[in-house]
């Protein structure tokens, strides 16, 4: 079933305006999830609005509020918000392309559908996806979504179009700070090639099928577990009392190699058992 439109406005380029719908493309549902639980009653905990030396108060009392000094804050009525005029809040203007090499995985964030509203708009939103998809380029644009405008990202998915919201470089971390204590050291040329012949032999087309979601699954066998009143048997005890890196060093060519040839260590073919002697046999008399 459909989900409802998050998003409706105009997909622009240059003068040609699409009337479109975005819809999300994640199912947050699908994942595994616990609710908090009041062990005594059974029952589930819930979350009140409280305000400290006044304790719970009605949601028409709550208004948004922006601190703009420690502990003091501006306070905007709805109608005040609605009221900001960006152009972005209705419209979605490509208004540059680049090739998707140049934008680094970093600033990617959620994913969305784009869709035609209908068969009219239909014939441009096709030509502008075909046109993407044939120059290899991704459009960008801004457009307001939940209460915030977004970089977003548009590129050909399939038989449409996919949004992709983007975070903007005042969002993300410097990675120099998390890196400064790697040495600058080059790989070992042979340790080198080994590695890449690793990567060419497990090489291949994106899957994001044959990934499974392990632990989901496996929480969930425990609860059906749980359910059906079994006893639950710890199976992580082993790998607890395995050794420690400092105890057991690992040769790293020697695992590479192992990798490489397949995983396993060939075996010696098994030795033939001995033939056992035969009794001699009695001559017949004539």
């Amino acid at each position: 079933m459909v989900s409802h439109a998050l998003w409706k406005g105009q997909l622009r380029l240059s003068l040609v305006s699409i009337p479109v719908e975005v819809y999300s493309a994640t199912r947050p549902g699908a994942r595994f999830s616990f609710r908090q639980i009041h062990e005594p009653s059974g029952k589930p905990v819930h979350y009140d609005k409280v305000v400290e030396g006044v304790g719970p108060v009605d949601m028409d009392e709550i208004v948004k509020g922006y601190e703009y000094e420690s502990g003091k804050y501006v306070l905007l009525e709805p109608e005040e918000i609605d009221a900001v005029k960006l152009e972005t809040k209705k419209a979605l203007e490509m208004v540059q392309f680049v090739d998707s090499a140049e934008i680094s995985p970093i600033y990617y964030d959620k994913p969305y559908y784009v869709v035609p509203t209908d068969d009219l708009a239909e014939d441009a939103y096709r030509v502008v996806r075909d046109a993407l998809r044939k120059s290899g380029k991704v459009g960008l644009g801004q457009l307001t979504l939940r209460g915030r405008e977004y970089i977003a990202a548009i590129r050909p998915c399939g038989d449409g179009l996919l949004l992709e919201t983007l975070h903007y470089a005042d969002e993300l971390k410097k990675a120099d700070p998390m890196f400064s204590g790697l040495s600058g050291k080059t790989s070992d040329k042979e340790l080198l090639e080994v590695a890449t012949a690793l990567i060419d032999r497990k090489s291949g087309k994106f899957d994001a099928a044959s990934f499974k979601d392990n632990y989901s699954a496996a929480l969930k066998e425990l609860v059906k577990k749980k359910l059906k009143g079994k006893k639950i048997i710890d199976v992580n005890d082993d790998e607890e009392k395995s050794e420690s890196r400092s105890d057991n060093v690992i040769d790293l060519m020697s695992a590479l190699k192992k990798s490489l040839e397949g995983g396993e260590e060939k075996k010696a073919p098994a030795k033939k058992p001995a033939a056992k002697p035969t009794a001699p046999r009695k001559k017949k008399s004539a």
